[in-house]
């Protein structure tokens, strides 16, 4: 029920950014709210409080971002009070993000090493992985794990390419299980 919620209001948020030409602007003041909202855990424990009124919601979403955001993105908050959706607004706002990336083409990449890679090395990662995606851009997170012992692990939302050595070793040892039948 949650990811329905989620997908609706952030489905809507970002047709009404298509339809006014305002992504931009829009995912900019989506960052800006998350940001706000994750600085202040306190701020939202107060839109979910059962003992605040609606109206003093409001007020309080009026006071904080009105001033500082679009009318379409303080209607927006407007709109999830007034449905009492005022606690799923950070993941509305994610996924609102994450829609903008499609619309961009821009990929969320997830790079794992088994040691740290140079900028000339990252710049190659990339370019392949640009190369073979159809992205027009890439938003890369790099980590290390030494337990791959060496290669890579690229995740690509729910593709995984895993060309490390740990991987080949594990796959090894289930083909020699399978021809020993143990």
């Amino acid at each position: 029920m949650a990811k329905l919620i989620t997908k609706t209001y952030g489905d809507a948020l970002f047709d009404v950014a298509v339809e006014n030409k305002s992504v931009s602007e829009l995912d900019r003041e989506a960052a800006a709210v998350i940001d706000i909202i994750g600085n202040n855990p306190e701020f939202l424990k107060l839109l979910k409080h059962p003992n605040v009124t609606k109206e003093e919601k409001v007020q309080v979403i009026e006071t904080v971002f009105a001033p500082r955001v679009s009318g379409e993105m303080y209607g927006f908050l407007r709109v999830l009070v007034d449905k009492d959706r005022q606690g799923q607004v950070v993941e509305i706002l994610q996924y609102f993000t994450e829609r903008v990336k499609e619309y961009r083409r821009i990929g969320v990449v997830y790079i794992t090493s088994a040691l740290p890679l140079g900028a000339d090395q990252k710049k190659k990662i990339e370019k392949k992985v640009l190369e073979t995606s159809g992205f027009a851009a890439l938003e890369p997170h790099y980590s290390v794990d030494e337990k791959l012992i060496g290669g890579l692990v690229i995740r690509i939302g729910d593709r995984v390419v895993d060309g490390s050595v740990r991987h080949k070793l594990d796959q090894l040892t289930r083909d020699l299980r399978n021809i020993t039948g143990r």
